[in-house]
């Protein structure tokens, strides 16, 4: 196993854990939300501020505007994972699209380490159509795990649901990814030695999960 699927799987491990003392205490939500939304954005500003070095009228306008929409849809994320934790029904919804989230991401870097392949696309060197194959088998292998689970659900509506989440998570992993590329940088920031920033790992979660669990609340 590779360092940096040793990493992943620790990063996954950590989020899991995370996660459920999250879904039992709403101080831990409210804090973990507070340190994620501010971080993220933080790293999100340093990206485009690279991307647009020139100080120009424009540039600075360019700056400002794309920040601002960093900013409006990370509290966006925050205030629907807020309000969802506070339901006991939206919080097993959340919680599974959170889930799927972690799991598309593990799915994808364990079938890209043992699969290789060929290349998916310029913009992330190291996403490979085996990757994607991989998001979304262990996606569907969560989800038969919670579809046996809990029995609120009908397996048509859950399998739709569980296509859309993984498809979502790993745009929004494409869209950071070329984002970095554009920067000129490999990860967000260091503030996690050897695994990049917050951005770098929530990625998809931060798209996946509050789009995936609108979703879900109009399915279900």
């Amino acid at each position: 196993m590779s360092k940096e699927l040793q990493k992943r799987f620790a990063t996954s491990f950590f989020l899991l854990i995370l996660l459920t003392l999250v879904y039992q205490y709403n101080f831990i939500l409210i804090l973990t939300l507070i340190i994620l939304s501010a971080v993220s954005w933080f790293e999100f500003s340093i990206l485009i501020h690279k991307i647009f070095k020139i100080n120009k009228l424009s540039n600075i306008i360019l700056k400002f505007l794309i920040s601002l929409i960093g900013l409006t849809y990370i509290t966006f994320f925050s205030f629907i994972m807020m309000s969802s934790f506070l339901n006991f029904a939206d919080k097993i919804l959340f919680s599974y699209a959170l889930s799927l989230c972690i799991a598309s991401d593990l799915g994808g870097i364990l079938f890209g380490n043992l699969f290789k392949g060929k290349k998916l696309t310029k913009i992330s060197p190291n996403k490979t159509r085996s990757g994607v194959l991989g998001s979304y088998f262990l996606s569907f292998i969560f989800m038969i795990i919670y579809y046996f689970s809990f029995d609120d659900f009908k397996i048509t509506s859950l399998i739709f649901l569980t296509l859309i989440i993984s498809t979502i998570s790993q745009l929004g992993d494409l869209l950071i990814s070329y984002i970095k590329r554009k920067a000129k940088v490999k990860n967000t920031s260091n503030l996690l030695p050897g695994h990049g920033g917050i951005l770098d790992r929530i990625d998809g979660i931060i798209f996946g999960a509050p789009l995936g669990f609108l979703l879900g609340s109009l399915v279900f």
